[in-house]
């Protein structure tokens, strides 16, 4: 459950706590942090804690990624003061006696806002929103896989010979969730148990794929909860001798797992869908329209930001419920946006990114675009129809890494949104993932040339 301060004080005092989990998102979007006793989280560390400032520049793989102006061996690679939100104390049902706490970055000296961390840049957005008079609402949608294997065992495997918790497609297939319900009942009651409202599980598109929905919150809620529902399910997966993966694409010959986000405003003061309009034909209101045409103007500049990686790429596949297109449409999962809902349920869908996206920047660049839409009163074009794969008027995402980042590089739309640091700082993340798979060996070269190249 998410609970407060005075709570966990009594929890740890009681013993029911003795561990708090105090957490950082990294670029990538995976929780960082330290295990901090109880006794030293209500002395001194829920006022403030330090971590090095090189979390907001290491890859996928913790490396320290030369380059960046924030911090390097040029700047002696010192601490950030990290705060935690207090807002954000949840249980770790999960985990034995444990909480977790999600937490703000700031310079060295506790004074500044660390601009280019992520949940800084949503912070930033949201502040944004509030002050046009928007509260932004998101609900973002999880699909990943899960197979009958421990993380160790796949590791050993050399990443080859994978046992998916299915052999069949079981999208909605109540009886082969049956199977795997050991792991996905204790994944919805642990969460729900900790305060995060889960809607459902079901069955996906692919042998052993599965789809986590929870409800729909605001931004920075939906942020946090984002995280640590990714973090859950490695974690029980663990737990029950299994793993799951939130790779964009998995397996060429199987579709790939995207995180779908859906997101509307609301009226910072009456907390109603501003995008519903009742008089409109669609339901859409004049801000929802422009909301929408900046969101399909910006989505090729974003794509760094929405698909972060190599592997993002290899799920844009024409017919594979993966969208290609910057496009919208009428409750149709062939564009990049769909009109999603109706009445107050009224809403618009990415479903752009893959399950490997940082919730924060995703969020953040949706919102932002979708504002300067309503800044600048843009005019959305009529829905596209039927199969948007195969229409010709829809301009195309990027179909690699390499090609979204020069669109990044080149782009006039994207300063406009974000800070000059910001942009040079992500722009040379993505750049970095980029070098490192063009200098490495995988498996389709071996197969294809060790013998007969």
């Amino acid at each position: 459950m998410t609970i407060t301060f005075n709570e966990l004080k009594k929890a740890i005092k009681k013993d029911d706590i003795d561990t708090v989990l105090v957490c950082v998102s990294d670029m990538q979007g995976r929780l960082n942090g330290k295990r901090v006793t109880g006794k030293a989280f209500l002395d001194y560390v829920y006022k403030e804690t330090h971590m090095c400032d090189y979390l907001y520049t290491v890859d996928m793989d913790m490396f320290t990624v030369p380059g960046y102006k924030s911090s390097s061996w040029e700047t002696g690679y010192g601490d950030m003061t990290v705060i935690p939100d207090l807002k954000t104390i949840k249980i770790a049902t999960w985990l034995e006696k444990t909480a977790i706490v999600i937490c703000d970055c700031l310079d060295h000296h506790g004074k500044k806002p660390l601009i280019h961390s992520t949940r800084q840049i949503l912070k930033d957005t949201i502040s944004k929103a509030n002050k046009m008079g928007f509260e932004p609402m998101i609900g973002s949608e999880l699909e990943f896989f899960l197979f009958n294997q421990s993380y160790e065992e796949i590791h050993n495997n050399n990443y080859t010979n994978f046992k998916e918790a299915s052999w069949y497609i079981e999208d909605y297939m109540i009886f082969q969730t049956s199977k795997e319900e050991n792991f996905n009942q204790e994944l919805r009651n642990s969460l729900m148990d900790s305060g995060v409202y889960v809607e459902c599980t079901k069955g996906e598109a692919a042998p052993g794929q599965q789809e986590i929905n929870v409800v729909y919150t605001d931004a920075l809620n939906m942020a946090d909860n984002h995280i640590l529902i990714k973090n859950a399910v490695k974690e029980i997966a663990y737990k029950n001798n299994r793993a799951a993966s939130f790779m964009a694409k998995y397996n060429k010959d199987v579709c790939g797992s995207s995180c779908h986000i859906h997101n509307s405003l609301f009226s910072a003061k009456s907390k109603k869908n501003i995008f519903y309009d009742s008089k409109d034909s669609l339901g859409m209101s004049k801000i929802f329209k422009s909301y929408v045409a900046g969101q399909i103007l910006f989505l090729r500049d974003l794509s760094i930001f929405l698909a972060p990686n190599v592997n993002s790429y290899k799920r844009f596949q024409e017919g594979s419920f993966a969208p290609t297109t910057a496009a919208w449409g009428l409750d149709n999962r062939t564009a990049g946006f769909r009109l999603a809902g109706n009445g107050n349920s009224i809403r618009i869908e990415c479903r752009v990114p893959g399950a490997d996206v940082n919730p924060y920047l995703a969020f953040s660049s949706l919102i932002l675009a979708g504002l300067y839409g309503i800044e600048n009163n843009l005019k959305l074009e009529n829905p596209l129809k039927g199969n948007i794969y195969q229409n010709k008027k829809a301009k195309i995402v990027p179909g690699t890494l390499r090609e979204a980042i020069e669109i990044a590089k080149k782009s006039k739309l994207l300063p406009k949104i974000f800070l000059p640091d910001v942009l040079e700082h992500y722009i040379h993340s993505a750049q970095w993932e980029q070098s490192e798979y063009d200098k490495s060996v995988n498996d389709w070269e071996h197969k294809r040339y060790f013998e007969r190249g």
